[in-house]
């Protein structure tokens, strides 16, 4: 199966380009940047990586972006995670990037954005890695803060495919940015939002998402499961859910491969991913893995989330055909 899954193409949805710092380019950037980290080492940064929930996850993550200060930075980032993208066969990912997380801090939307685009650029010509990149609003902030991002955004639209909200989900639901996610829609974005596992009021804030917001697609989501009425509209919609396996694990002490199991036997487009892979120490292969040594789960399981992946992505028709045949091509002849 290892084999099997390193060879499978893939696509990736649901994966944080901050979430993809790495210890080793954290430390160099760091030097480069003249920044002092409080760690003597890679592996000393590493074994700070002590969290058990969203909450202390988030005040390690949000601390370690202080590297990242221009725009060969920013390029650095995204270009480390499309190379190791290319060594797991993901041939299409969709990005997430948090710009306010850097604009409070002083560095410019367009430093951001112009370094991460540089590194898309390249992995299309040199990796043959296609992505598109999503732009993620921080729910812990206001939605007045949200809408200036968005506004600032959109000189750059061209180069995003979509907007999704992420944070702390605590107090922060999804129609606190109502207004801000109605422009992106009349602006021609895809809409999608994180739906954490075990938050406060999880039901209500997919009920949110699903009826209010209008979203395309729910990153997370599993909560859907205790209510039969909310799966019937996710599987009636054919919304994807971009489930994490490991780092639910890390933040809800379950890799809830049981519940990705009972999502596919719903017929919801369930997919997984690997979210902050830096932090929870597994890209999208291993969290395949888990699923398969820890969950128990088939071949054929695998190969649907995979294909619920393509399936949910949001490119044109034709690309997707691309992908799909590709994938069953692969399976046709490993079978």
């Amino acid at each position: 199966m290892s084999g099997f899954i390193q060879r499978l193409p893939k696509t990736e949805l649901h994966v944080h380009l901050e979430g993809t710092l790495e210890p080793d380019l954290s430390f160099s950037l760091a030097r480069k940047n003249g920044i002092d980290l409080p760690y003597a080492s890679p592996e000393a940064l590493l074994q700070a990586y002590d969290f058990h929930d969203l909450p202390s996850f988030l005040t390690i993550y949000y601390k370690a972006m202080n590297v990242l200060q221009d725009e060969s930075d920013f390029y650095a980032l995204t270009w480390a995670y499309l190379c190791k993208a290319k060594e797991q066969n993901i041939v299409y990912a969709e990005l997430f990037f948090d710009p306010q997380a850097h604009t409070s801090r002083g560095v410019a939307f367009d430093v951001v954005i112009r370094g991460i685009r540089r590194a898309q650029e390249q992995a299309a010509a040199e990796l043959g890695v296609e992505t598109q990149l999503i732009l993620c609003f921080l729910r812990d902030f206001s939605a007045e803060s949200a809408m200036q991002t968005l506004v600032e955004a959109l000189p750059w639209k061209h180069w995003l495919v979509g907007v999704g909200l992420d944070s702390d989900e605590k107090n922060n639901p999804p129609i606190k940015f109502s207004a801000v996610f109605a422009l992106a829609r009349a602006e021609g974005l895809k809409l999608t939002m994180h739906c954490d596992v075990n938050q406060l009021n999880t039901l209500v804030h997919i009920g949110q998402v699903l009826h209010e917001i209008g979203v395309d697609r729910i990153d997370h989501g599993i909560n859907a499961l205790e209510d039969p009425e909310l799966c019937r509209v996710i599987a009636e919609r054919g919304l994807g859910l971009t489930v994490c396996p490991v780092s639910n694990r890390f933040c809800v002490q379950d890799l809830t491969a049981t519940q990705l199991r009972q999502m596919l036997q719903l017929g919801m487009r369930a997919t997984v991913n690997s979210d902050d892979p830096a932090y929870f120490r597994a890209y999208l292969n291993e969290n395949l893995l888990a699923l398969q040594d820890e969950g128990g789960m088939t071949r054929a399981e695998i190969v649907q989330l995979v294909r619920n992946g393509f399936e949910v992505a949001w490119i044109p028709e034709e690309r997707r055909s691309h992908y799909l045949h590709a994938l069953n091509q692969y399976v046709a002849s490993a079978s």
